[in-house]
């Protein structure tokens, strides 16, 4: 371990020690927020496989009822029937907070979704496209919460990575090399001490020798 480039003095040992402890408090502090958000990404993980299974099994029931309404109906009707959108959604997009990380925040307008879904007359459509329409029209509240949701997962996910970078630099590389450094200017000191204890000791011997 490479030791840094300080001069082995009292001074220097005890500004060491003190960035050894801040070193050993922010591993402390970066653990405990990487701990905390790996478990608010498992949340966010087993929300998003919920929201991802009820959209595909929507979305499949829908596409299901497009291909036979695709087959019992006109294409020039089905085309125009699909004209026009089923209605109109307001969002209001925001930010929260995650972690110190800022992550996106959508929310429906629940009035905008209350409009009636189905824009065309019903005297040249089937059944089976009011019903795929009604299915996508319903799902979009849960389409835009998964969006969200992997929009989260994602950021998390790097931030988590980037938080473990810096708990492997601090607990393999700035703290072995603080407390290698403390050893070092300690054992200087030490030697330090003894070469000046040795030297008065002889020069307390050349005193007396001399009286």
């Amino acid at each position: 371990m490479a030791l840094l480039r300080v001069n082995p003095t009292r001074m220097e040992l005890t500004q060491t020690k003190r960035r050894l402890a801040t070193a050993r408090r922010g591993h402390k502090l970066l653990k405990d927020k990487r701990d905390e958000m790996v478990r608010q990404f498992m949340l966010r993980i087993k929300e998003n496989y919920r929201l991802r299974k009820q959209v595909e099994e929507e979305l499949a029931g829908a596409f299901a009822a497009f291909s036979v309404a695709r087959a019992l109906m006109e294409p020039g009707s089905l085309n125009q029937a699909l004209m026009y959108p089923a209605r109109q959604a307001r969002l209001q997009m925001g930010q929260e907070s995650i972690l110190s990380v800022r992550v996106p925040k959508m929310t429906v307008d629940q009035e905008s979704l209350q409009r009636s879904v189905v824009p065309y007359g019903l005297a040249e459509t089937s059944s089976q496209l009011d019903g795929a329409i009604a299915v996508m029209a319903a799902s979009l509240p849960n389409l835009l919460k998964l969006a969200e949701v992997e929009k989260i997962c994602s950021m998390l996910a790097d931030e988590i990575e980037k938080t473990r970078r810096r708990v492997n630099a601090l607990e393999y590389v700035m703290i072995p090399q603080f407390e290698e450094t403390i050893r070092y200017i300690t054992m200087k000191l030490d030697e330090n001490e003894r070469g000046n204890l040795t030297r008065l000791m002889k020069v307390k011997e050349m005193i007396k020798d001399r009286t």
